[in-house]
């Protein structure tokens, strides 16, 4: 299945930013701690602000943030001397230049690890997102859309679901599928009532109307006073529930490893769009 950052043209990225509190109040990050690495390499804080691309003043009020909330100067001025004074960081300030320069890069590194699992993060969340997702249909399919026919009136829509072996095709109106973006390679979800779903053994020879087929083996039937339901394993992985009369299930002889087939109309096909 295609993320929908790969759609976008790449691939998915992480990316952070350390930033410093105390008490809730921003202390400062990466910035801050350029403009303070510019002064102790200037001895100004005139020449960091011009480096920095800031005013004087946003360059001091930052300064007087950090002195205030670090409890003791950072920074301090130097008057005086062969070069007539100027702007200097305190050990404290060195030290915080230091300990973050350490703290970002393995910040970077771990972010570095975790873009590196980017992609099934992504997918992981997708999932996580869909099964938040709540309706009465028993049957719900995510996956692509693989092709779509286009009708006068009704389109047919083909969606690849992984695990399932074959497309699942449903009919919906032409103004459905413009609404919902329904074009090759777009996220979408198929739901299917398990009453609409036919069960079929014995079927050799026989042809059906139904556009969905889906041929695996029974893995669980449970029944109940009037209906059963009965779980048809697919050979991906997936699987599909249909709901039948008992005395169909028994007709059938239904039973976990029996062989058997899921048959529904495309147009008990609802197709959808995460949100």
């Amino acid at each position: 299945m295609v993320s929908e950052a790969e759609q976008d043209g790449g691939p998915i990225e992480l990316r952070g930013s350390v930033w410093m509190t105390v008490g809730g109040r921003n202390l400062g990050g990466a910035g801050r701690i350029e403009l303070l690495t510019h002064i102790a390499a200037h001895g100004s804080i005139t020449q960091a602000a011009k480096a920095m691309g800031m005013s004087y003043k946003a360059a001091w009020d930052a300064i007087d943030a950090m002195n205030q909330l670090a409890g003791e100067p950072l920074v301090e001025r130097l008057v005086g001397g062969k070069g007539g004074g100027g702007t200097t960081l305190t050990e404290r300030g060195m030290r915080l230049v230091r300990s973050f320069g350490v703290i970002e890069r393995v910040h970077r590194q771990f972010v570095g690890e975790l873009s590196a699992q980017a992609q099934g993060v992504a997918d992981d969340f997708l999932l996580i997102r869909r099964m938040g997702m709540k309706t009465s249909a028993r049957n719900q399919f995510f996956g692509t859309v693989s092709r779509v026919t286009a009708g006068a009136v009704n389109d047919e829509i083909a969606l690849e679901v992984p695990g399932m072996g074959t497309a699942i095709v449903a009919i919906v109106t032409h103004g459905s599928a413009t609404d919902l973006g329904l074009v090759p390679g777009a996220e979408a979800f198929a739901l299917v009532k398990a009453s609409s779903v036919i069960v079929v053994t014995q079927e050799q020879g026989a042809r059906f109307s139904a556009r969905n087929r889906l041929q695996g083996t029974v893995s669980r039937v449970q029944k109940g006073a009037v209906n059963a339901e009965v779980v048809i394993g697919l050979p991906g992985g997936a699987a599909v529930a249909a709901i039948i009369t008992n005395q169909s299930c028994d007709a059938l002889g239904l039973a976990p490893g029996v062989a058997a087939s899921a048959l529904f109309k495309a147009s008990s096909v609802i197709v959808g769009v995460p949100a």
